[in-house]
């Protein structure tokens, strides 16, 4: 008989064999989970060679991938054309291309669950849905067959392997519906949301104005461009300092105005609470400077060493896996073009074809108001011509994964939908009145510009650009250069509004006319570029926003290229890579100065300022003094703005907001200058001593090396549910040298999704790359391969003349009737 004593000691033996037995079973479960998932993503790789049979074709398509796995697609008819692009398209994102659509009709919750309601909400009150609707029925017959065509292959693609799908689908338990023509239309629409919705920064200026009650103040806090502006007009905007406000003299203690005017807000800084959480609500970067904008310029033959124009552009968004954009080669009779195109949207969005190129920047166009509203109560509202006239209601219902559907109505005025169900603290009825809801606004001219044969005809197809503001450089094999706004711009009488309306005069009068917007072609100095700064100037007819982008990128640009003669492709390259940062390494000389004369500093404070004199501006990962001005500034911007906006501080947003910093801190404007310090030199010095503490720096400080926190992490949409598919399908974090004030702009998940170089003197020579792949399957050889390329700073070429792509070809598939 087993004594109590036996009984007792044999407890801990049963507890581990039981915890051990529960650790293996859950090893197994894991192992089991990652061989199914290999399994399902393995079936689910698209057939690349020998023959498919496609209904609806009315002849045989050739699709040759290249060494990048690129399809090259040619078809007999223009028609054939836009169904296989559709079919392709899905070979390889076609679990993307769903999300997408989801993304913009406000669906994500009924796959991802509870966690997704608030954005769809958010998507269903700006009406992107029922916007996308309206624009598909109103198409041109013409545009919208081809946006038919593409569906049809999209859908014979769903219907053809409906047994072998790709994994995500197979993980979340779901299955496609059909695609649709308003389905392209709304992963358009996507990309209009994200370049051009700037209202929340008119709802935060707002609060912040009425807390300042000082204009001065707000203009400081808001400013409309700088005097270091490179308008591609080549006019000059405003005279302003041009050379270096001296130091002060070492004896000298107080604000007097000091350094060249240089600076750059926190890169990185979360935006404001309330504004962050609509940014993020809405899918937009969160964090300050990670402007969903670009880089683009263009230099005429003379000054190249082919001597034909060179082309170059970066689109800054965010990135995700995979990536945003899906490059092809689309070629059929009376249509050859090559570039990026944006899965689920048929033609080629920005790139090539045999005689024009082009690029694209964000315009940052102001086709948002902000309306408060008079409500009666009783289902009415006020006109602005005084009349009292219902609410237009629309009833929406989101279905919900893992609980019951939710349904909710949306309020609209004849300026747009009631935002309040998205603003928590919004206690004013605030409308939104946006271009995209005025119903004389539907052409997507893609088709016109991808066929375009020269200059007119390509002006002509950007006058019907309706949506979102872009600023387009051009290039042709006739040696022209070009530049041009386009997008429908309300005209406002009464001026832009950088609030909130409360008054009837601030309505809006038709649109800038095409031929009043910003262009020029065949400059004198045969170069043109933007990086979405201000672009206009003091003789511009019409304002164009109030809210610029800050305008250290252009800048860098001009100084790099122009002037320059012999330029190559090596040389673009260069630029887009750039990492140095004039007014990162100027600021840098300031906190070293401010240091210096400070006294009672310690000894890891005079490193610090040993560090920042010695810098040379470039933003390496192995730099101890980039990580001293970045996590500066960090801690700085806080300590200006809390003093006068509170809590507010944390709500304030403004694309410009780095030149705001710069003339505060290079101009010791003393209003700005916190209670408790006696000078600038004071709280600068502070404000190091700050970063070195918050940002956790070594007792050495000549070992913080930027890249051991500055990272950049390229995650699949579904890493926050299922945190394997992070290590399976993300890149993890990588050291990443850069910042948003450097050509190269960069944050934690945001940077050019693509690098595109064309050479008129060779246009197979001519380069494109994008971040990690073509393929959305993790275990196709095309998932990742353009990593290494994106991240080292390389590119390739993209083949497109027949005998090149025939060069390159390492696999052929033909489609057939």
């Amino acid at each position: 008989m087993e004594t109590p004593a036996r009984r007792k000691r044999r407890w801990p033996r049963i507890v581990l064999w039981a915890m051990g037995s529960l650790a293996a079973l859950l090893l197994a479960a894991a192992v089991a989970g990652v061989l199914w998932l290999r399994t399902v993503a393995r079936a689910a790789l698209p057939q690349l060679d020998g023959q498919i049979r496609v209904a609806g074709l009315s002849a045989p398509v050739t699709v040759q991938r290249d060494a990048h796995g690129v399809p090259h697609i040619e078809a007999a008819r223009q028609e054939d054309l836009w169904l296989a692009q559709g079919y392709v398209t899905a070979q390889d994102r076609l679990w993307q291309m769903d999300l997408y659509r989801r993304f913009a009709q406000g669906g994500l919750a009924e796959i991802l669950g509870p966690a997704l309601l608030k954005r769809d909400e958010a998507q269903r009150v700006l009406e992107i849905r029922n916007t996308a609707q309206r624009i598909y029925a109103q198409l041109d017959p013409a545009d919208r067959a081809r946006l038919d065509a593409y569906a049809r292959g999209v859908n014979l693609f769903i219907a053809q392997h409906e047994d072998r799908l790709p994994p995500e689908f197979r993980l979340l338990a779901y299955r496609p519906r059909p695609w649709s023509g308003v389905d392209s239309v709304s992963v358009g629409l996507m990309m209009v949301q994200d370049l051009d919705t700037h209202w929340m920064d008119k709802l935060s200026r707002g609060r912040i104005a009425s807390r300042l009650h000082d204009p001065r103040l707000e203009a400081d806090l808001y400013p409309v461009g700088s005097w270091r502006d490179r308008p591609p007009t080549g006019e000059v905007r405003y005279k302003g300092p041009k050379t270096p406000v001296p130091m002060p003299a070492e004896d000298d203690d107080d604000d007097t105005e000091v350094a060249s005017a240089a600076g750059a807000a926190g890169n990185g800084r979360p935006a404001g609470a309330e504004t962050q959480t609509l940014l993020a609500r809405l899918g937009l970067p969160q964090c300050d400077g990670c402007v969903p904008g670009s880089n683009e310029w263009v230099v005429a033959g003379a000054h190249t060493a082919g001597g034909k124009p060179l082309l170059s552009n970066d689109m800054h968004l965010s990135l995700t896996a995979p990536n945003i954009w899906y490059m092809a080669d689309l070629r059929a009779p009376g249509f050859h073009a090559a570039g990026v195109t944006l899965p689920g949207l048929p033609f080629v969005i920005a790139g090539h074809n045999e005689h024009v190129a082009w690029g694209f920047t964000a315009l940052m166009g102001d086709v948002q108001d902000l309306y408060e509203e008079k409500l009666d109560g009783k289902g009415h509202y006020q006109g602005a011509d005084g009349a009292w006239r219902p609410l237009q209601v629309d009833r929406e219902t989101i279905h919900v994964r893992g609980r019951g559907d939710v349904s909710f109505t949306v309020q609209l005025t004849d300026h747009g939908p009631l935002l309040n169900p998205m603003l928590e603290h919004e206690t004013r009825p605030i409308a939104l009145k946006w271009t995209l809801y005025d119903p004389a606004l539907h052409e997507i001219p893609l088709y016109a510009m991808d066929a375009a044969g020269n200059w007119k005809e390509f002006a002509e197809a950007l006058s019907a650009w309706c949506w979102p503001t872009q600023n387009v450089v051009y290039s042709d094999d006739q040696g022209h250069i070009a530049y041009h706004a386009v997008g429908q711009i309300p005209a406002r009488a009464a001026g832009l509004a950088g609030v909130p309306i409360a008054d009837a005069a601030h309505e809006w009068h038709g649109y800038i006319p095409f031929d009043n917007l910003p262009g020029v072609m065949d400059p004198p100095s045969g170069f043109l570029a933007t990086a979405n700064a201000r672009v206009t100037t003091e003789k511009s007819r019409y304002p164009l926003t109030l809210d610029w982008v800050s305008p250290y990128r252009v800048q860098r640009i001009y100084k790099a290229l122009e002037g320059r003669d012999g330029l190559t492709r090596e040389d673009m390259l260069a630029v887009q890579t750039d990492i140095y940062s004039e007014v990162d390494q100027e600021l840098g000389q300031r906190f070293a100065y401010a240091i210096l004369h400070t006294p009672g500093v310690d000894g890891q404070l005079r490193q610090a300022a040993a560090l920042l004199r010695a810098w040379d501006g470039r933003l390496t990962t192995n730099s101890a003094a980039a990580s001293l001005v970045t996590e500066t500034r960090r801690a700085l911007w806080p300590m200006i703005l809390k003093p006068k906006l509170g809590t507010l501080a944390e709500d304030y947003h403004w694309e410009e907001s780095s030149f705001a910093e710069e003339e505060m801190i290079m101009r010791g404007k003393q209003e700005w200058l916190p209670p408790g310090y006696r000078n600038w030199n004071a709280l600068l010095t502070d404000a190091v001593r700050h970063a070195l503490e918050e940002g956790n720096a070594p007792a050495d400080v000549a070992r913080w090396r930027y890249g051991n926190w500055h990272t950049i992490d390229v995650e699949h949409p579904l890493a926050p549910f299922l945190p394997l598919l992070s290590r399976v399908a993300g890149t993890g974090p990588q050291p990443m040298s850069g910042d948003t004030t450097t050509v190269k702009q960069v944050g934690r998940s945001f940077g050019p999704s693509q690098r595109f170089t064309m050479d008129w003197s060779n246009i197979d020579a001519s380069t494109e790359n994008i971040v990690l792949g073509e393929s959305g399957n993790p275990l196709s050889p095309y998932y990742r391969d353009q990593w290494s390329d994106w991240y080292d700073g390389t590119t390739f070429a993209l083949p497109f003349t027949p005998p090149a792509v025939a060069a390159q070809t390492r696999h052929t598939l033909r489609l057939t009737p």
